[in-house]
């Protein structure tokens, strides 16, 4: 299983790090927009912050497949094991077909239904991003379409991988792995509540009370 962030916040990728079993990052045009920085400049912390085993996720900003296979060489000059992701529009899928002949691994985002998917898997990108909480937002059930697409890249596209997004709720998230996704990526605020139990909290001080009255100290 491989668990990402969704972020361009270096700092807060350094600080989870320490925390998270992480794979890696990924990023997207409006995540950087909002950090306010050059993705040339802040593609190369991120990929420091996640170590030189991290993998990191950056997609092109082109509409046409000319356009994004170029951006495609440039993130890849930027940073060597990148993976790309392009929207699975016609134009991303013929570029995706492109960057697969030039040894270019690539991801197809903004996926909101199966057949989608399934197409950007069989013209060669490596992940798949579903949308979830976007598909529900929509009126759709995320979770179904991600349990779709992972049944039809097992049977068509088994060298594809479920890279699940979008996500509001770590119950959300959970749902996907229960679907058989191998990947998740998590916003920040999701990545917190994973760890934010007040009960936790509340039994651990108990634990300490406990000791303290016992043996006078907080140690073993």
């Amino acid at each position: 299983m491989e668990l990402y962030l969704d972020t361009a916040n270096v700092a807060e990728v350094e600080r989870l790090a320490r925390i998270f079993p992480l794979r890696g990052v990924t990023t997207n045009p409006s995540i950087v927009a909002a950090g306010g920085q050059s993705i040339w400049d802040v593609l190369p912390r991120l990929q420091k912050a996640v170590g030189p085993e991290g993998r990191l996720f950056a997609q092109v900003m082109s509409r046409d497949a000319a356009g994004m296979v170029k951006e495609a060489q440039q993130l890849k000059e930027c940073v060597p094991g990148i993976v790309v992701k392009i929207p699975v529009t016609s134009e991303g899928l013929a570029a995706i077909k492109q960057l697969k002949t030039l040894g270019i691994r690539t991801l197809g985002t903004a996926v909101y239904s199966a057949a989608q998917g399934l197409l950007a898997a069989l013209a060669g990108a490596e992940y798949v991003a579903p949308y979830v909480n976007r598909v529900d937002a929509q009126g759709g059930d995320g979770i179904r379409m991600v349990q779709e697409l992972q049944t039809l890249l097992e049977l068509h596209a088994p060298e594809s991988k479920v890279l699940a997004a979008s996500f509001k709720t770590p119950r959300q998230a959970l749902d996907c792995l229960l679907a058989g996704c191998e990947s998740i990526t998590l916003p920040l605020d999701v990545a917190q509540q994973f760890l934010s139990a007040p009960a936790v909290d509340s039994a651990v001080m108990k634990f300490e009370e406990d000791w303290q009255k016992a043996f006078g100290r907080l140690s073993l």
